[in-house]
């Protein structure tokens, strides 16, 4: 192959649904490959923890649905990564069996179907540690320890592109994956076929987030990547959108510490030298990344543990004096949930909209709160029950508030609702690590099956 042609209808599929026109122009492009990503940890530790999807299976279904359809239509392989949000082993069965349903929905002819898993069993890395194989912590965290283990529910080793290369050399049609680095969806296929890793893996970078590097922005629209042995041009389908030098050289700096370094299992992409060209009103061509393979492979380890139950709760405030006085309206709180739970076994937590809700302490206005305020509070605990208490006295006790030079009984804090709400139980991120492994495959477990009729 000269060229390989991949598009990319969705960076993150089944969170929104993807947008079919400029899908249909793309699949009229008579592409390759039709890969997605289907994960993220942007949407906190919680999926991950409690093994849920954060979308509806209805939009997962019709994403999956579209790309099925036009996977067997050309004739070309499909691929998914980081299965159902998390690339847990129940969310790539979730994908499997989705998949297996629409092949019968639609009597496709009998194909292929690979998937693997991502999932890391505990008993494997506590062996690492007591053996002194450092499970090094990204970020700052330090190395991951027994404690910190025992207090997680589930791990995810974040694949490369060799459980996807393994199961293209099987012959697979579809690729169910569990969780994988976003870029390797891409490069894998483009690595099998022969292309130059460092310009497979910049494939892989720009059409991760799909119509993410194209302006005007525009969610859940199709790209087209095309690699050479020479260079990589990226194409938006949507007529009203196009790569520009400046929309794609954005999104290679999009989510990164360092804007010229993507790390994955195996080595790093370096961006530094990448030169930007508009080769037509709609594509960008780009030329020069480099991959430099690592001298040990390390694999990233995603981990969550369960913190407690979550009940939450709103309230308003308008009043001047209370909207000056709001951390002093917090304290009271807080001490008569003390009060009522001591200083330990619990959570409270209290975002201000309208001061530093987003932004917390990093959020330069912090000074200059708005007129109107909107509470929001978090009680945790072990129980729901507990949970529920804790928010309810950490809520309702802004009312009764007491502050100097007030004089009135009522007026200071407005309830949109006279409940607390139950929420998703709490987790919080347990491990951001890299473990050392001997080859890609040594915590991915791959199989292959048969689909349709």
């Amino acid at each position: 192959m000269q060229t390989l042609k991949i598009i990319s209808p969705n960076g993150h599929l089944g969170f929104a649904p993807i947008r079919t026109g400029s899908f249909e122009i793309g699949v009229a492009a008579r592409p390759d490959y039709i890969a997605a990503d289907s994960g993220s940890d942007d949407v906190g530790p919680v999926p991950l923890g409690a093994d849920i999807c954060t979308s509806p299976e209805a939009w997962q279904r019709h994403d999956l649905e579209h790309m099925l359809l036009a996977s067997r239509r050309l004739g070309v392989p499909m691929i998914i990564g980081s299965a159902g949000d998390t690339g847990s082993n129940s969310r790539v069965d979730l994908f499997v069996r989705i998949i297996k349903d629409l092949a019968v929905k639609h009597r496709l002819k009998k194909f292929r179907l690979g998937s693997f898993y991502s999932e890391v069993d505990k008993d494997y890395l506590r062996k690492k540690i007591r053996t002194g194989d450092a499970i090094t912590g990204l970020d700052g965290r330090a190395s991951l320890t027994e404690a910190v283990l025992d207090a997680t529910e589930r791990i995810v080793a974040m694949a490369g592109v060799h459980p996807f290369i393994e199961l293209l050399e099987q012959g697979a049609d579809v690729i169910i994956g569990g969780r994988s680095s976003d870029a390797a969806v891409f490069a894998a296929p483009a690595i099998h076929h022969g292309f130059p890793d460092d310009l497979s893996y910049y494939l892989g970078k720009v059409l991760e987030c799909a119509s993410f590097c194209a302006e005007p922005y525009g969610g859940k629209e199709t790209v087209l990547g095309e690699i050479s042995r020479d260079d990589v041009k990226v194409t938006a389908m949507l007529p009203e959108q196009r790569c520009t030098i400046a929309s794609v050289a954005g999104h290679a700096m999009y989510e990164r510490s360092n804007p010229y370094q993507e790390f994955v299992a195996g080595g790093m992409l370096d961006m530094t030298h990448c030169r930007y060209e508009q080769f037509d009103e709609r594509t960008t061509r780009i030329t020069g990344p480099r991959f430099v393979p690592a001298d040990v492979m390390r694999v990233k380890l995603e981990g969550s543990g369960k913190i407690g139950e979550r009940y939450v709760g709103l309230c308003g405030i308008r009043d001047p004096y209370t909207v000056a006085n709001v951390d002093r309206v917090i304290a009271w709180a807080k001490d008569k949930v003390r009060e009522r739970f001591g200083d330990t076994g619990y959570e409270l937590h209290y975002n201000v909209y309208g001061r530093d809700g987003v932004m917390g302490p990093l959020e330069p206005l912090r000074d200059k709160p708005g007129h109107e305020l909107c509470v929001f509070v978090q009680g945790v605990a072990p129980s729901a029950e507990m949970a529920e208490e804790v928010a309810m006295i950490g809520l309702r006790q802004m009312f009764y508030a007491r502050l100097p030079d007030v004089k009135g009984t009522a007026g200071s804090v407005a309830f949109p609702l006279d409940e607390v709400l139950r929420a998703s139980p709490a987790y919080r991120w347990t491990l951001n690590h890299t473990v050392a492994v001997g080859h890609g495959m040594e915590l991915f477990k791959a199989r292959l099956e048969d689909a349709g009729i």
